[in-house]
């Protein structure tokens, strides 16, 4: 067991200070329990802080606020470390929440995740950590690694080791200075790893399943859950050629490339090929559909973001580099184009299917990761003219 405190000292550019108080952030999942024990076992003196960061006012949706505070109190009790308490809930709803109701009502489709770490995680629950708390480091359960050599920039954000549960593209939009202040014990982990050493530990969430849900608002429905916020606005679904083809419930619950839950029945006139949605037309509230699963309308050659949250210096225009457009995927390669307002384009050396706009893209150089912004429109892959300002970029077909 003697390699869980070397992983906790690895991520840390202050091994002769085991004597700092490091704050966790201690949810009540198996990742962030871990966490805390390894950076025990290193030497340092950890407290627990739970946030809740959403209010139980409903009785239709199961929220597992109170379930979690528990496991991180029985946690905190094993490890023997006080636990702290914080409610951002009311910032959490004017500074994530609203941003992302705003988002999907004009037909886009954010990540409150991304939100969350940028808003709540890395600002408010690190300032309080360190100012109420006296902390002297914040410690996460990310699967996520800082590099060993600081270069001129600061502590550089890399890849966690498990490529399954590498959660830098969550991180890519906080503010850098952040890093600084911030440990990452389980990064050169595997989640197996982390599960094995905590039976071995006893812990007494060791068992305890993943939370899969939307960051601090739970593992809902997520489609059923916003239509208490956001009214149905009913339109048509149309094809890409104009035809009309079905009715659907309001843009804010649909998402590009999305195959179920379309209602749309056997067409005389077309083949009994699958249909997906392909666009959101807001002006005319119509959700554009086409039957294929790489249909030309669903393949993107480049992305314009929104301006970008460096967490280094940004690359030479051209370099070629990575990105992500989605949690998980693999990172795929292209060339960057830089823009006045601190939005890029982004080329991609092959299709990028349902590149979606609010989601974020993330940069990559190697296992660094440059940092990422909002996606604001495309550039189909049968459109061959290639753009020089964002203005050419389109959300619709």
């Amino acid at each position: 067991m003697g390699s869980s405190g070397a992983s906790a000292e690895q991520n840390s550019k202050h091994n002769g200070q085991q004597s700092s108080l490091v704050v966790v952030g201690l949810s009540g999942g198996v990742d962030s329990a871990v966490t805390a024990l390894r950076l025990i076992r290193a030497g340092y003196r950890v407290a627990g802080l739970f946030m809740k960061n959403w209010e139980d006012d409903d009785t239709l949706f199961r929220c597992s606020a109170a379930e979690d505070l528990a496991a991180a109190q029985e946690v905190a009790e094993h490890l023997g470390i006080p636990l702290y308490r914080v409610n951002f809930a009311a910032q959490y709803k004017a500074r994530v929440f609203n941003h992302a109701l705003a988002e999907l009502r004009n037909g886009r489709t954010p990540n409150p995740d991304i939100l969350c770490n940028r808003h709540i995680k890395f600002d408010l629950f690190l300032r309080h950590a360190l100012e109420e708390i006296g902390g002297d480091y914040i410690a996460t359960g990310h699967y996520a690694r800082l590099a060993k050599e600081q270069l001129e920039d600061g502590p550089q954000l890399m890849r966690g080791i498990d490529r399954t549960k590498d959660q830098s593209y969550f991180l890519a939009a906080i503010n850098p200075d952040t890093l600084a202040k911030t440990l990452f014990p389980l990064g050169s982990s595997t989640k197996e790893q982390v599960r094995a050493e905590a039976r071995e530990a006893r812990l007494p969430n060791s068992e305890r399943a993943d939370s899969t849900g939307i960051c601090f608002i739970g593992e809902r429905d997520f489609s059923a859950f916003m239509q208490r916020y956001i009214e149905p606005n009913p339109g048509p679904i149309l094809t890409a050629e104009g035809e009309h083809v079905g009715e659907h419930q309001g843009l804010a619950f649909y998402t590009l490339g999305q195959r179920r839950g379309l209602g749309i029945g056997g067409q005389d006139s077309h083949a009994s090929a699958p249909w997906y949605v392909a666009a959101k037309d807001s002006t005319k509230n119509a959700l554009i559909v086409v039957q294929g699963h790489d249909h030309p309308y669903l393949l993107s050659r480049a992305v314009v973001s929104e301006p970008v949250s460096w967490l280094s210096s940004p690359p030479p225009q051209g370099t070629t580099l990575e990105a992500q457009i989605r949690y998980r995927q693999q990172g795929q390669s292209g060339q960057i184009e830089y823009h006045g307002d601190g939005s890029v384009t982004f080329y991609f050396q092959t299709p990028q299917r349902a590149a979606t706009p609010g989601q974020h893209l993330v940069i990559y150089s190697g296992e660094r990761c440059l940092g990422g912004a909002a996606i604001k429109g495309t550039l189909r892959w049968d459109q061959e003219t290639k753009p020089t300002r964002p203005q050419r970029t389109t959300e619709a077909v």
